[in-house]
């Protein structure tokens, strides 16, 4: 984020696809941080930079809002991983320090994007990598129709990747796209030869995927080049699952108490036992006294 907190932040506590696709991104990035130092720009919760934590020599989370910075060193406490306050246009890290930079979502909260990359460069070693996601204009809002408040300039793919290409060497262009809590990523060229089929025992529906997000793989040295992969969110669901028991749990409880206490038994109850309830108050506060 650039100057102000969006508000748009994925936290642990609210399940759904985002969080499903974030997670498959930083499960991609996380094959490539062994042993090394990593920058994770707009870090938000903290959930992604202690994800890499595990693998990398040391992860440095960055996020504009001060509260959120405090909350993640609170939350995800490691020796190897620390959260700093800092912007995208302005990075608090020392020029040639990093060896691989993620950037999940950022650039379509600001439009200082030819000062974001710049900085990125920056920060990078000469062999440095950068990964990096954005949602493409067409499919997430154009053909959608949906308008995201907290976005300040989205782009086409033409225009990510002329914005990334400009700035490194060698990049592969990847896409990505989820639906009922999977995640699924493939590059450009392999991504819409796949067939998605729904439907019930009424209907049936054969279509194709939409790349909803676009994501780079970008060095100065050479072109990295994953295989297409799935991610299996019933772990997500299982929570969701959870949660929605517990809350149906919690309603069932309030709603059996309350009828409880809207029966002529319980009322009649309360009136039979308050005057003992008052006696025991007085006679504790004599026998204080007594004690004293």
């Amino acid at each position: 984020m650039i100057n102000m907190s969006t508000g748009e932040r994925l936290e642990f506590f609210d399940f759904s696809d985002v969080t499903v696709e974030h997670l498959h991104r930083y499960a991609i990035a996380n094959d490539f941080v062994l042993d090394k130092v990593v920058l994770d720009i707009a870090s938000g919760e903290g959930y992604g930079s202690y994800i890499l934590s595990e693998n990398a020599l040391e992860v440095i989370g960055v996020d504009i809002d001060v509260e959120t910075i405090e909350n993640a060193k609170r939350k995800y406490s490691k020796n190897n991983l620390k959260f700093l306050v800092g912007s995208a246009d302005k990075i608090p890290i020392q020029s040639n320090s990093i060896d691989v930079v993620v950037s999940f979502e950022t650039l379509e909260h600001h439009d200082k994007h030819e000062e974001m990359l710049s900085e990125i460069k920056r920060v990078l070693k000469p062999d440095g990598v950068l990964i990096m996601s954005s949602p493409d204009k067409k499919y997430y809002s154009d053909l959608t129709g949906q308008v995201n408040p907290f976005h300040v300039k989205e782009l086409y793919f033409n225009e990510f990747e002329k914005l990334i290409n400009k700035y490194f060497g060698y990049t592969k262009y990847y896409f990505q796209s989820s639906f009922n809590l999977n995640s699924f990523i493939a590059s450009r060229e392999k991504f819409s030869n796949h067939t998605v089929y729904s439907g019930d025992e009424t209907y049936l529906n054969k279509d194709r995927f939409n790349p909803v997000y676009n994501l780079v793989i970008a060095s100065d040295l050479k072109s990295f080049l994953i295989e297409k992969s799935f991610f299996d969110g019933s772990a997500i669901s299982n929570r969701i699952i959870e949660r929605v028991k517990g809350n149906l749990i919690n309603e069932l409880n309030n709603s059996l108490v309350e009828k409880i206490k809207s029966t002529t038994t319980f009322k009649l109850g309360s009136l039979i036992i308050y005057p003992f309830f008052i006696l025991k108050k007085y006679l504790k506060r004599i026998v204080g006294v007594y004690e004293k």
